[in-house]
């Protein structure tokens, strides 16, 4: 089918066919023709109509406000589901999963049968460690910097397995932190019984984004001379990374890839992926029921099915919130017509525009890199003599949505997303400079 993106936008006029099917390579030139146009960002903004506008929200990667077209897609299945729930889930429950996979590979690399739809980034770290074939006395290594559901999902599969954790801190000093001192702690810190590596993309904490590359490079010299049983896998949680880097996940150099996609990415509620290279879903283990081909003929044979992992079978059988998952497509549709080269040039310049103004004030504490070497869509800082939760009180009075990291340094955290505009950061910065 032909769709003419600038138009997709401004009218968000998405048809049944639109919400699932990618749009032809035929209305691809029409990509920089719209995001080149002056008032782009208004008109992006103007598709997440639902969001008030008497609050400056730079708490967007916490959950989304749904965009036009996602909201379309979710209602079109809604009604349909309610009109008549047989028809239209037989219909769909076995094509759908398909279609959310190729929509999805097409934005991230690889291949459709390389990603797993889950239902947030949690979800899709447990599935993956818990598959893991991990023997006892294995090693896990982690960071001290990552969340709350990345140390859990290590732990509770190494309790199961009797594997051990091993967490490290990735530097001493953000101020000074580097690439190569991030990657050579890593580095240091596999032994002979490492089985994985796990690590976020961007910490929500401070903002850092690591050189997942660098630290995949120094991963494969670890693994050569390595038997596959004993072959270290990096494992990372791209949440904060995903749709808004200008990278493509494939080439990142991750055994296996888990992101939300609920977040930067602007998907339906409670959506996500899990994406791994062909070869690295063979070795996990399944442990859900799954509602595909060859679990379901395996069982009405009364056999055990030979064929081995794939990622479809990590999706959970059962039935969802089918109207939110199957409008996945919708969003990465979203994405790819503004274009993602645009939406990492526009994100970076406005926590640029953030960074530099915090970086001027002598009451403020920075603990997020500037530039986007090290630091992607997340500001994080400190107000000297005012606690983390007061700034975010005091801002939110201000009609600022800002939050608190929820980790152990809970720093005041800000970022802007594409919702945001110049001015809006312009005006959150006058109120924390009176917060001196």
């Amino acid at each position: 089918m032909n769709m003419d993106r600038r138009s997709f936008l401004i009218n968000a006029g998405v048809s049944g066919a639109a919400l699932t099917l990618s749009v032809s390579t035929s209305a691809a030139g029409q990509v920089n023709a719209f995001s080149n146009q002056p008032n782009v960002w208004s008109i992006v903004r103007s598709q997440f109509d639902q969001l008030s506008r008497e609050h400056i929200h730079l708490s967007s990667f916490f959950l989304v406000s749904h965009p036009r077209p996602v909201r379309d897609a979710i209602e079109t299945h809604r009604r349909a589901i309610d009109e008549n729930p047989f028809d239209y889930i037989e219909k769909n429950m076995f094509e759908m999963p398909g279609r959310i996979q190729k929509a999805a590979a097409e934005y991230l690399g690889g291949s459709p049968n390389e990603v797993a739809v889950t239902n947030s980034t949690t979800m899709g770290l447990a599935f993956v460690y818990h598959g893991l074939p991990l023997k006892a006395g294995q090693e896990i290594l982690t960071t001290a910097h990552d969340h709350f559901v990345h140390h859990e999902s290590i732990r509770l599969a190494a309790e199961r397995a009797g594997a051990v954790v091993k967490k490290i801190a990735l530097y001493d000093d953000l101020v000074r932190v580097s690439e190569t001192e991030i990657a050579e702690r890593i580095r240091k810190a596999i032994g002979p019984k490492t089985r994985a590596v796990g690590v976020t993309w961007v910490h929500s904490s401070t903002g850092l984004k690591l050189p997942v590359r660098a630290i995949a490079d120094v991963i494969m010299t670890a693994n050569k001379g390595r038997a596959d049983a004993d072959r270290v896998l990096l494992i990372v949680d791209g949440v904060h990374g995903f749709g808004v880097e200008d990278e493509s996940v494939a080439s990142l150099g991750a055994d296996f890839f888990i992101a939300g996609t609920h977040k930067w990415i602007f998907g339906p509620r409670g959506t996500g992926i899990v994406w791994a290279p062909a070869e690295n879903w063979k070795m996990l283990k399944q442990f859900f029921p799954a509602f595909a081909e060859g679990p379901f003929v395996a069982w009405l044979s009364d056999t055990k099915s030979s064929a081995p992992m794939q990622a479809a079978w990590m999706t959970q059988g059962g039935f969802h919130a089918f109207e939110y998952e199957w409008a996945m497509p919708a969003a990465f549709e979203f994405h790819k017509t503004i274009g993602r080269t645009k939406i990492a040039e526009r994100i970076h310049f406005l926590n640029d525009v953030c960074k530099d103004g915090l970086a001027e004030m002598r009451h403020v504490r920075l603990h997020t890199p500037k530039g986007n070497r090290l630091s992607s869509g997340l500001v994080a800082f400190e107000i000297d003599g005012v606690k983390s939760g007061d700034v975010v009180k005091k801002l939110h009075e201000n009609k600022v949505i800002a939050s608190q990291a929820p980790y152990r340094e809970g720093y005041v955290r800000l970022a802007p997303s594409l919702v945001n505009t110049p001015a809006e950061l312009e005006t959150t910065l006058r109120h924390i400079r009176s917060l001196a």
